[in-house]
């Protein structure tokens, strides 16, 4: 773990508190990762570019090293941790989301499944990308979904499953979306489903894994434009 910075270290360059910040993400370090976060905002570091430069770009290493099987679920649940502790202390200073933000979306686990790792670290890698969440949670109605939309009126849907035996309802719950707004953009994923499946049940993109989802959603607003 990285020690805490105090002292000497309190006089770091920006560049130098931002590498801090990503190789505190790295090591899952939730107590050293607030710290630093309030410390770039004391040096007047954007809090924007601390959440990109500093929280993100470590969650995209900690995600790298997921992939390469370096880390698994408890390590990369324990970096969101520390995500979520720095994300916190950045809040207060950042400024407001501007009124139609295009960086919205809904997320949730289709009726039927209760799994929801996979999904919560979907959103978390969205959060750390500056998009704005509706986590709906796990076993949501088709219903639930269509009246999120409705009131959110979010571009993106993101729909996930893990069960084989809940994946025939997505079919149903895309027309309805589709119904309810028709330039909604839906995107769906989950171990049981593949490119080809998604593509049968009009889905508008198939996400294999929490970081290419981000990917996929940004070239859904772009269609959508």
């Amino acid at each position: 773990m990285n020690d805490m910075p105090t002292g000497e270290e309190s006089a770091m360059e920006p560049e130098e508190i931002l590498k801090a910040i990503r190789a505190a993400m790295t090591d899952y370090d939730d107590a050293a990762v607030p710290l630093l976060c309030g410390q770039a905002v004391e040096l007047g570091i954007a809090p924007g570019l601390i959440l990109d430069q500093g929280l993100s770009a470590g969650m995209d290493q900690a995600g790298a090293l997921y992939e390469t099987h370096e880390y698994r679920v408890p390590e990369l649940l324990l970096c969101a941790d520390a995500f979520y502790a720095g994300l916190e202390v950045l809040r207060p200073h950042m400024e407001a989301r501007p009124a139609g933000d295009r960086r919205t979306m809904i997320i949730g686990v289709i009726e039927g499944d209760i799994h929801d790792i996979g999904k919560n670290m979907v959103k978390l890698m969205f959060e750390a990308d500056g998009w704005e969440v509706h986590d709906l949670g796990r076993n949501v109605a088709r219903d639930r979904f269509v009246r999120e939309l409705e009131i959110t009126k979010a571009p993106v849907v993101a729909v996930s499953t893990l069960m084989t035996t809940t994946m025939a309802a997505m079919p149903e719950l895309i027309q309805m979306l589709k119904e309810c707004d028709p330039t909604v953009r839906v995107m769906v994923g989950g171990a049981p489903l593949t490119q080809d499946l998604a593509d049968r049940y009009g889905a508008d993109a198939y996400a294999p894994d929490c970081r290419s989802a981000v990917t996929e959603a940004k070239k859904l607003l772009e269609k959508r434009d």
